[in-house]
């Protein structure tokens, strides 16, 4: 109960100090661009996603606007999205679900992609992000198709999947209580049938591209199939498909990961050289950092 309140308090001081957005001229889709922007969303984060779509599109054009309604989204979020984002589609949660893959936990979101991916560039694009410079390298992997991820630590790269489950299972081992979904999940990937070819990254879901064409609804029905049988009911935990969102990206021809800190969390930021923050709950609203950097890029918008 504390934690819901003090939620409920951060968000309207953040409200309060970034309502400028809501000034800020609507955006529209670029008839040129191959980019389907897309963000599964909650009645209580509205605000923040236009700041994140708004920053993100004045760097990037994009071609087509999805949200996700997770089915908390009021008739009056609707009307504001789209205003602001003009000609933006909306999708729905029954529409996006597998008996092969959790319900919730943002699966709905997985699946979706894997459907707009046929006809678009999709990059998934979580509402407490935050795009404060250039970012070249997202034009240049849309250019070539190469999906790409979020990274988490410097010079990170894609590993092996035996690589990674080796590490994961050491974890596992030596822990006094059960792991993470993350790490319980990395344990057993020897359990998949194409373990030694695969491969993977510990990226975040919450900034992903995924170029045109480069996956399938099956490989991932197929996959999470697989961890059901591994894990039973803890690959129903959230977070189980963040690891799919990472396998999925890592497993794309000519993917990448993006350099770190100039994409990075908010425990990591480097001031100059920064260029896009994911402002994570655990340091989403310590200090002002979000409210103050999205009031300068707000200033930005407005001239």
């Amino acid at each position: 109960m504390f934690y819901k309140q003090r939620d409920q308090f951060n968000r309207l001081k953040f409200g309060l100090a970034c309502r400028s957005v809501l000034s800020t001229a609507p955006v529209r889709a670029d008839p040129n661009s191959p980019i389907a922007l897309m963000s599964q969303l909650q009645h209580k984060d509205v605000l923040l996603a236009l700041i994140a779509f708004k920053s993100f599109v004045a760097r990037v054009p994009v071609g087509a606007f999805f949200v996700l309604n997770d089915g908390s989204l009021t008739a009056d979020d609707t009307s504001l999205l789209q205003h602001h984002l003009a000609g933006v589609q909306f999708l729905h949660m029954q529409d996006a679900r597998s008996a092969a893959c959790p319900t919730g936990g943002c699966w709905e979101r997985l699946l979706s992609i894997a459907r707009l991916v046929q006809d678009h560039y999709v990059i998934q694009l979580d509402s407490d992000t935050l795009t404060i410079g250039d970012i070249p390298e997202i034009g240049a992997c849309v250019s070539d198709n190469a999906s790409f991820v979020i990274g988490t630590w410097d010079k990170q790269d894609f590993e092996t999947m035996e690589f990674r489950q080796e590490r994961a299972q050491r974890i596992v081992d030596g822990a006094a209580t059960p792991p993470h979904i993350q790490v319980a999940a990395e344990s057993n990937f020897n359990r998949l049938a194409d373990f030694k070819t695969l491969r993977y990254v510990r990226g975040c879901a919450g900034f992903s591209g995924f170029g045109r064409g480069s996956f399938e609804r099956s490989f991932v029905e197929e996959l999470s199939g697989q961890m059901l049988s591994a894990l039973g009911d803890r690959w129903r935990e959230w977070g189980s498909e963040q690891v799919m969102s990472n396998i999925v990206v890592a497993n794309t021809p000519g993917s990448r990961v993006l350099p770190h800190p100039k994409y990075c969390d908010c425990t990591r930021i480097k001031n100059g050289e920064t260029v896009f923050i994911h402002f994570i709950g655990s340091c989403r609203f310590t200090g002002g950092v979000y409210a103050g950097r999205a009031k300068e890029t707000l200033s930005k918008l407005a001239r």
